[in-house]
């Protein structure tokens, strides 16, 4: 006989690792309960995830669904980091060819509790509803941002990019939160639509139009009159289940180990704090312009660095960027560039770390502060535009100044921002809210509370007792 107590969740996240890792940090918590968990995804993202600790694989299954195929795409183009973003968008043409396979799997499934989605399989909340599955739209983009995308009924107003470059009357609240106008134009054509026929917009919307309630990676500590809003705005539940910070469980730390050591080895001879960490996530890649200025102000900083650089998007991507003639020889000993994976989180646990030049993706943002790293932002796609006001309201990021309609920054900017956020006194306030965050970004308690309180609200909404086969969902 099944243990009622027991859960049977369902994951089917976007195709970008900044969404497929939050979704196996609240799959490895939930599982920590005894609860089983199907993540659903391709073959090679599946692949590419963090092994498992041993004591949860038994209950985390991974199911592979093959990715149809699309124009444009080439074998094993499966998430956002393999290709170019101007790409990205037929990987949305290739993942709504799951709908089909997707609705059989969940239709053959007997025992699946809940499933929680993304915001772009659009299509499957109401397949889920009608099936009898209890589900959930499960954001892992901050309250803000989600608020600022979903202006109650006014959606249909904002035509134009200059439009997003103010808070929707949506928000009661004032607020900087809002996009500058060269974040809006470099991704307004995915807003608006794209090959797929479906905007990113209207994916969200008809998510939370469709789902029966929401869960984010967000907490009451951080953001309470957004996660209030968003509430008012959709009518529906919200359900924070904290900010997922990642550990290294002891079972893979010795992952890359080789490597790690040598780095190890370099940041153990710096001064502590005193180390500026570089890396813009697995999708944002500057444009050569913009590496070459990015460059130039860290040689001008004086400051020692450790870059992670992404030189290229996928084997389609043509537009190889490369650093400055001479600059490795001429910052030799003060950094290291590193252009392939590294164990970010080791490295920003490391003392001799002081700040974060990072490009104000949450998940990197929620890694830095929960080892008290002093963030300095210069955001490049999707919300990041949207999270770093939002940083920078809080006194927790240091924006690099900017001319708002190109985008475009100086060596002189960087520089000056890097030093202000790591050594002056005027930016004392960055490095020491980043401490006082750690008491909440580092917090297990706090982090525990919120996953008990969500699995709380699963149960008391487990699945409708209906005879599935009968569903007219399935032709």
């Amino acid at each position: 006989m099944a243990d009622d107590s027991k859960l049977h969740i369902a994951m089917f996240p976007w195709l970008a690792f900044g969404h497929m890792i939050p979704y196996l940090e609240l799959a490895k918590l939930i599982a920590q309960k005894g609860h089983k968990i199907t993540f659903i995804s391709t073959p090679r993202n599946i692949d590419r995830l963090p092994k498992l600790p041993p004591y949860l694989s038994p209950l985390i299954n991974f199911v592979k669904l093959p990715l149809p195929h699309a124009a444009h795409l080439l074998e094993g183009d499966e998430a956002t980091t393999d290709v170019p973003y101007n790409k990205v968008q037929y990987l949305k043409v290739a993942f709504d060819g799951l709908k089909e396979p997707m609705t059989r799997f969940l239709a053959t499934s007997h025992d699946i509790d809940y499933l929680l989605y993304d915001f772009a399989p659009y299509w499957l909340p109401e397949i889920a509803t009608g099936l009898g599955i209890p589900n959930a739209f499960f954001s892992i983009f901050l309250g803000a941002a989600v608020c600022f995308l979903k202006p109650a009924s006014l959606i249909e107003d904002r035509t134009e990019p200059e439009h997003f470059t103010v808070p929707p009357k949506s928000i009661p609240f004032p607020t900087t939160v809002r996009f500058k106008l060269f974040e809006i134009l470099r991704i307004f054509e995915s807003v608006t639509g794209d090959a797929s026929d479906v905007s990113d917009i209207y994916r969200l919307q008809e998510v939370l139009r469709c789902c029966q309630m929401v869960a984010i990676r967000s907490c009451m500590e951080f953001e309470p009159e957004w996660l209030h809003l968003f509430q008012e705005l959709i009518g529906k539940p919200v359900i924070p289940v904290g900010l997922l910070a990642p550990t290294e469980d002891d079972a893979v730390r010795d992952e890359g180990s080789g490597m790690w050591k040598s780095m190890k080895d370099w940041l153990d001879k710096q001064e502590k704090g005193s180390v500026v960490y570089v890396a813009f996530g697995s999708e944002a890649k500057p444009s050569q312009v913009e590496l070459t200025e990015i460059a130039l102000g860290l040689e001008l900083s004086g400051l020692p660095f450790f870059w992670v650089l992404r030189t290229r998007r996928g084997l389609t991507d043509n537009e190889v960027i490369k650093l400055p003639e001479g600059f490795e020889d001429r910052t030799r000993g003060r950094g290291l560039v590193f252009t392939s994976w590294v164990p970010q989180l080791k490295i920003l646990a490391h003392d001799s770390v002081g700040g974060f030049l990072t490009h104000s993706g949450w998940s990197s943002v929620v890694e830095a502060l929960q080892h008290e790293r002093a963030l300095i932002l210069l955001s490049f796609l999707a919300e990041q535009g949207l999270n770093s006001r939002v940083f920078e309201e809080k006194k927790i990021g240091y924006p690099i100044p900017r001319d708002e309609s190109d985008g475009s920054f100086t060596r002189d900017s960087v520089a000056e921002s890097l030093r202000l956020v790591m050594v002056k006194e005027e930016g004392k306030i960055y490095r020491e809210k980043a401490k006082e965050m750690k008491g909440l970004f580092g917090n297990k308690d706090i982090q525990d509370q919120y996953v008990v309180n969500f699995l709380r609200y699963i149960m008391s909404h487990r699945r409708c007792l209906v005879t599935r086969e009968s569903s007219s969902v399935i032709k």
